[in-house]
């Protein structure tokens, strides 16, 4: 009996969980060396990778897979490394379709800032073949491809290649690259491209500019994150998370990209919802406190409508999401599981259904659905809108 029954719903994140060594096989022979050096990962030094590949073969393990679906995390997780396992995972949870991004791949980001522009254009190449090639076992997983905005001369190369390659989604940082911005003239073939081929464009978590450090040194213990370290979030440093695809999102719809590309659609993955209403009050205050720039009267409607119009996000299923609904409307939230990461815990479905219980069947027929397609675009092969045996309300 599958997670879901009796209703489509499309997952709009979920990753692949590679395993050390993973993705730099998959760029040119001259920079894996480089590549590999760069990619955060926790060392194998004491056989921990090994140790979960053995466990995903065991017999015994395998058997318990489908009780075990949500509770097993990360490199647990039945798909979470291994291609041929991902179907029937897939199946177990009884998703349409799962839009997927890498996890160690994320850490690329920080490439766009360092002195060597090149090496983010290689490592983008490595990710975006590797992400083609986990999710070629099934057309239910759309994989995600990495265009790194730091050498403007590169992006529109890049996101040829990964469309050519099957690629899905075309992701690239909330952080603004080094020297420009996202919105900057350059990236306009770009925009043109990704509309031309239906394809959104996507931020994800990971991409943005993190909290400074010295926030962190409070002159008492150091905060440990949820898993016991320290490279992922807190409290603190959490509310940091949606300040740069704020920034980069209020570029791009005022100098104009929305506008000039009104059949583009943007997506804002794991990066949390319940900043959105204020961005969408602030930029039409922006918008009226300024609008004699020449640039706010060229807008087709107020920064808020464009959003509406053109932007869908991931609430995280803490947040509240029928007053994400309430105050942004029922056409820009979208369900996702983080599968099979810790962090979209142990019943996704039931958690965001608890705060969707006040809105109507059809903002819920939205999130669950409706608006995954409407992102998607081409991305998604309209026989895959629905389950087989179910049709659109």
């Amino acid at each position: 009996m599958p997670y879901v029954e009796g209703q489509t719903v499309h997952d709009a994140d979920a990753h692949v969980m590679e395993l050390p060594g993973t993705i730099p096989p998959y760029a040119d022979p001259a920079w894996r060396e480089a590549l590999a050096d760069r990619i955060r990962h926790r060392k194998d030094a004491d056989g921990w990778a090994e140790a979960a590949r053995t466990l995903q073969q065991d017999a015994d393990f395998r058997e318990g897979a489908a009780e075990g679906l949500l509770a097993r995390k990360n490199y647990q997780a039945l798909g979470a490394f291994d291609r041929a396992d991902r179907p029937r995972a897939l199946d177990l949870l009884g998703f349409a379709s799962q839009l997927v991004f890498s996890t160690a791949g994320l850490a690329l980001f920080d490439l766009e800032h360092d002195a060597d522009p090149a090496l983010s254009v290689q490592a983008a190449r490595a990710h975006n073949r590797m992400m083609a090639d986990y999710c070629s076992i099934d057309r239910r997983l759309l994989p995600t491809a990495y265009v790194p905005l730091a050498d403007r001369g590169q992006t529109l190369n890049l996101a040829r290649e990964a469309i050519a390659l099957g690629a899905r989604g075309l992701m690239i940082p909330s952080r603004t690259p080094y020297g420009h911005s996202p919105s900057h003239r350059d990236f306009e073939p770009l925009w043109a491209l990704a509309q031309e081929a239906g394809l959104p464009i996507l931020f994800h978590v990971g991409g943005e500019l993190k909290m400074d450090a010295a926030y962190v040194e409070n002159g008492g213990p150091r905060v440990l994150d949820f898993h016991g370290g320290a490279e992922n979030f807190t409290s603190l440093t959490f509310m940091a998370i949606p300040l740069s695809v704020w920034q980069t999102l209020s570029a791009l719809v005022l100098d104009g990209v929305f506008d000039r590309y009104p059949a583009l659609k943007f997506g804002a993955i794991e990066l949390g919802a319940s900043w959105l209403p204020s961005l969408m009050q602030f930029l039409d205050s922006a918008a009226a406190a300024f609008g004699k720039e020449e640039r706010v009267q060229r807008l087709s409607a107020r920064p808020s409508d464009i959003l509406r119009r053109q932007l869908r996000v991931t609430p995280y299923p803490h947040e509240n999401v029928g007053w994400i609904i309430d105050n942004v409307g029922p056409d820009m939230a979208l369900f996702s599981s983080d599968y099979p990461h810790v962090e979209g815990g142990r019943n996704p479905m039931k958690r965001f259904n608890d705060s969707l219980s006040g809105t109507s069947a059809a903002a819920r027929q939205g999130f669950f659905r409706n608006n995954f397609i409407d992102l998607m675009g081409a991305g998604l092969d309209a026989d895959l809108h629905d389950l087989p045996g179910l049709a659109a309300a």
